[in-house]
């Protein structure tokens, strides 16, 4: 079921949305969801080929494994 979202922008960043948006000759709500969901794609997940890699890395694999379980015990110290 779709959602309705209100969203506020400058009249520059409104100019300019509606502008990238018709050149591709999308509505700007469609303009905006397909480029959101892009980022978050880009950002928060990890392609296939990376993940190879990581994979491939037996001493991460260690040290990542270690971590886990010091963390699940509780052990070492929170850093942000």
């Amino acid at each position: 079921m779709s959602k309705v979202v209100t969203l506020r922008l400058s009249e520059k960043e409104y100019k300019t949305i509606s502008a990238a948006a018709e050149i591709e000759h999308r509505p700007i709500s469609n303009f905006i969801t397909t480029m959101v969901l892009q980022e978050i794609e880009k950002s928060y997940y990890v392609d296939p080929i990376e993940m190879a890699q990581i994979k491939s890395d037996k001493r991460l694999s260690e040290k990542l494994k270690t971590g886990h379980i010091d963390a699940q015990k509780r052990r070492g110290r929170l850093v942000g």
